[in-house]
């Protein structure tokens, strides 16, 4: 039992050990990659240089000694390595000659070779996959075989030549492991581009599922409301003149039938003027009422207008038979468009509520405009809820949704000494 747990523990550590030198090497891995490419080519060419030499230096006698001659067609196709990147086939180019021109002069060693490998791999990595490699082995060869040839003239050098077939097969293993890279490289770009591809698809898809359900969601705006809300505008135009011609008194909550429903009918054209609106021209609103697109906002704005329009709001909700009190704290200015149409859209609703909701009641809107957000408040005395819990409906889900869209707050509730309060605060910063 004991040598059991040894011998797990053993396992355990070896395996521990193996995660930690592979982690390691993946982190040296890492910030070599993020070294600059010259930098590397240097250091390749600078490291190279210092093995071709330790090569040459222990490698067998040639025919000829190391001289000036030498030092230089052992060094030069080392350091030309450093613009593998930018000139591939000029230093595929140099490597070789110099590579041949070693071997035909006899000076000792095949270690030029390794540049030319090197020289080869970016060739082929490069997309040069025939000509340029297939005339590197070539002369290779024949480079090889002539200075065996110079070296032992009227015998045969067997060592000679299978030392130069081996050369040229780790050249051609270089080859093939360039041609590996550039087809594995390859590969993973077209995953890449079809990946790319894919999301532009879905992303075209989602686009024009939502365009067919804006133009279906339009057609039943249009169907659905239009033809209810004529019926409405026209029954009250039609008895507001009928009251007029008998001489009697036209009553008000008639006339703000009447206003109601035009407004109503503007709004929902210009609504379904910028749901059909084109998707290059407009791509609709967010949830804070704020078109996207050019032309589609200002069709928004014209639709949903501001507080510029408030004052016709109030004397609509007024004439329908609910008092409004309006007052304005602060110094009064021209706001951001997106704030301008939600807090427009918060009094709306709320003047709305309460008059479905808070029975016989007096309501007072008060805008404080700060230095950095506008402060929406309506009040109404009426009875509320009767203290029953707050059950947002459409109307208080929407204003929460426009608030939430520009970073504001919102809250909707019974207040003290009864009636119910809506307040909003809206950032005037991140809608500018």
């Amino acid at each position: 039992m004991n040598d059991s747990m040894t011998d797990h523990g053993v396992t355990g550590s070896t395996a521990g050990g193996s995660a930690v030198r592979g982690s390691a090497v993946r982190g040296l891995g890492a910030r070599w990659a993020q070294v600059p490419a010259w930098r590397r080519d240097v250091a390749l060419a600078v490291g190279l240089a210092l093995v071709v030499l330790a090569g040459a230096a222990t490698a067998p006698p040639g025919r000829t000694e190391l001289d000036p001659i030498g030092y230089v067609l052992l060094e030069l196709p080392a350091l030309v390595i450093a613009a593998r990147r930018r000139a591939p086939l000029a230093v595929l180019g140099v490597a070789t000659a110099c590579l041949v021109a070693y071997e035909v002069r006899g000076y000792p060693g095949v270690v030029p070779a390794v540049p030319v490998m090197f020289a080869l791999y970016n060739v082929v990595k490069a997309g040069y996959r025939w000509p340029a490699p297939l005339a590197t082995l070539v002369a290779t060869l024949v480079g090889g075989f002539a200075g065996g040839f110079l070296s032992h003239p009227g015998r045969a050098d067997p060592y000679g030549r299978q030392q130069w077939i081996l050369v040229v097969g780790w050249m051609v293993a270089s080859s093939v492991m360039a041609e590996v890279s550039r087809q594995h490289r390859a590969y993973l770009e077209q995953v890449e581009q079809r990946a790319l591809d894919a999301e532009r698809t879905r992303e075209e898809t989602a686009r024009r599922r939502a365009d067919e359900e804006r133009l279906r969601i339009a057609r039943e705006l249009h169907d659905s409301l239009t033809h209810s809300i004529s019926i409405i505008k026209v029954q009250a135009g039609v008895a507001t003149h009928l009251a007029r011609k008998r001489d009697d008194p036209v009553p008000e909550a008639l006339v703000a039938i009447q206003q109601a429903s035009a407004d109503a009918m503007r709004e929902l054209r210009s609504t379904l003027e910028v749901l059909r609106s084109d998707r290059d021209g407009d791509g609709g609103t967010d949830p804070a009422g704020n078109a996207i697109g050019g032309s589609g906002d200002d069709r928004a704005r014209d639709s949903a207008g501001g507080l510029d329009r408030l004052d016709a709001l109030v004397d609509g909700t007024r004439r329908a038979g609910l008092p409004v009190v309006v007052t304005v704290g602060g110094q009064r200015r021209r706001l951001p468009t997106p704030v301008d149409r939600v807090a427009y859209r918060i009094v709306q609703e709320a003047l709305t509520n309460v008059t479905r909701h808070a029975g016989p009641a007096t309501a007072t809107v008060h805008l404080t405009y700060g230095p950095a957000d506008l402060t929406v408040r309506v009040d109404d005395d009426g009875h509320g809820n009767g203290g029953a819990d707050v059950v947002p409906g459409v109307g208080l889900a929407g204003m929460r949704e426009r608030v939430s869209a520009l970073g504001g707050s919102l809250f909707a509730g019974p207040r003290d000494g009864g009636g119910f309060r809506v307040r909003a605060e809206l950032p005037l910063e991140k809608s500018a």
